[in-house]
């Protein structure tokens, strides 16, 4: 498997910082057709040939991913979009 490791620090507090997170995956399921729900502090995401999780931390905000064989041809265009999408909602809040 193709690993995608995405963090990004922030400084709001923890109810803002699960907002984010929750939007970032509304984006990703709009773009990549994502299924997602919250476990804990994790917000799981999954879809054919991708799954990971958001994770919400004090001070940074995390997205790991894992690509399947058929996905990772696209691994660098992906990453740019979950890159491009987190840094847009961190700067919008």
């Amino acid at each position: 498997m193709s690993r995608i490791d995405v963090c990004r620090s922030h400084s709001m507090d923890h109810e803002h910082a699960l907002r984010v997170a929750d939007e970032l995956a509304r984006d990703l399921e709009s773009h990549y057709d994502f299924e997602w729900h919250w476990e804990g502090e994790k917000l799981r995401l999954r879809r054919s040939g991708i799954k990971g999780e958001v994770e919400v931390l004090p001070d940074e905000i995390g997205v790991h991913l894992e690509l399947g064989m058929m996905l990772r041809p696209f691994r660098h265009r992906i990453e740019g979009e979950v890159i491009r999408q987190l840094e847009e909602i961190l700067a919008r809040n």
